[in-house]
C-alpha cells in the first residue's frame, strides 16, 4: 500500500496525505507503515469494550441516555496496551439510527440462539449461543456487552488538533470516495 501512495504523492507533487479507511481493511502493520513513513491517518476502529471515556461519563450521568451525534474524545495511551498508537485520539460518537439498527440485529439473534437452545430451530452460526458450556446456551452476557456498544462507533487519528467532527466529517467522506470507485 504504502509505494502506491508515494507514487500518488510523487504524481500530483502533494506534500501531506491522509489516508481515511475502515478499520476492516486496514491492518496494524499497514498502519505502522503510515506512521514510519511520516504519513497521517483517519482510521475507523473496532470497539470489542466500553472505552473508558465512555464509562467514566456514564459514572458522572448515571441514568441519563446518549444523544444523537455525542462525541466523546480520548487519547490514546502510549502504555503498551495493544492496538494502541501515541500520539493519537480517538473520537467516539453516538448515533441513534446505528443503535437502533444494531439493538434490532441483537433481539433478532438472541431469539434466534433461545429458539436453537430449546431446539426449536437448528443451530447455524449464532454468536449468542455457548457452545463451550456442558448443554448450550444463550449468551446473554455477551448481547449486554453488545448492547452497551450498540450505536457508537470509534474513529482514531494522529491529526490531534483536528476538530471531532472534521474527522467524523473526513471519514465519512469515505463512503462517497468508495461509491465514485464502484461507479468507475
Amino acid at each position: 500500500m504504502l509505494p502506491m501512495i508515494t507514487r500518488f504523492q510523487e504524481a500530483y507533487q502533494l506534500d501531506e496525505v491522509t489516508v481515511v479507511a475502515d478499520a476492516g481493511m486496514f491492518s496494524a502493520a499497514n498502519k505502522q507503515a503510515l506512521i514510519d513513513a511520516g504519513l497521517h491517518y483517519i482510521l475507523s476502529v473496532k470497539t470489542p469494550t466500553v472505552p473508558e471515556v465512555i464509562e467514566t461519563w456514564r459514572r458522572d450521568n448515571p441514568g441519563e441516555d446518549y444523544t444523537h451525534g455525542q462525541i466523546w474524545t480520548q487519547a490514546s495511551a502510549s502504555d503498551g496496551r495493544k492496538h494502541t498508537t501515541p500520539n493519537s485520539v480517538t473520537h467516539y460518537q453516538y448515533s441513534h439510527n446505528r443503535a437502533r439498527r444494531s439493538l434490532r440485529g441483537i433481539k433478532e439473534q438472541v431469539a434466534k440462539a433461545k429458539g436453537a437452545v430449546d431446539g426449536d430451530i437448528a443451530i447455524k452460526r449464532n454468536r449468542y449461543i455457548d457452545l463451550s458450556a456442558p448443554n448450550k446456551k444463550v449468551n446473554y452476557a455477551l448481547a449486554a456487552k453488545h448492547r452497551a456498544l450498540a450505536g457508537i462507533k470509534g474513529y482514531e487519528t494522529d491529526l490531534t488538533a483536528l476538530a471531532a467532527q472534521e474527522v467524523i466529517g473526513h471519514y465519512r467522506r469515505l463512503f462517497n470516495i468508495e461509491k465514485s470507485f464502484r461507479m468507475s
